[in-house]
């Protein structure tokens, strides 16, 4: 299994191959089998929490960083309504990443509870 997103194999991501500049953004990017397989580590160790942590972070390779990092401010408290947030979720679900999606609307609904929704 390559640990690179490209499909590099882990043993060519070097200090020498960065200083030749032989690597490309998607060669130090994680692979989502990568993520899976410390998912099962995590398991095996008792942290089912880490295990769904990795899992999220899986879905999450097949976005852009833009989107991500809207994901990111969206989920701050008091950036999102009820409406966006669920408009975000079932996104999320659309494009195949159920776990992340679940996370928004629990985010969303510990949100309404506290009064941090916009």
């Amino acid at each position: 299994m390559s640990n690179a997103y490209s499909g590099k194999p882990a043993a060519e991501l070097t200090i020498d191959a960065l200083v030749r500049d032989e690597l490309a953004a998607d060669d130090v990017r994680i692979h989502p089998d990568t993520l899976e397989a410390q998912a099962r580590v995590a398991e095996r160790h008792g942290n089912p929490q880490l295990a769904e942590n990795f899992r999220r972070a899986a879905e999450l390779t097949r976005f852009g960083e833009a989107e991500i990092l809207a994901l990111y401010e969206a989920l701050r408290p008091r950036r999102s309504t009820a409406g966006e947030l669920a408009a975000l979720a079932a996104d999320l679900a659309a494009r195949d990443a159920p776990r992340c999606a679940a996370l928004v609307r629990e985010a969303a609904a510990a949100y309404a509870r506290r009064g941090l929704l916009r």
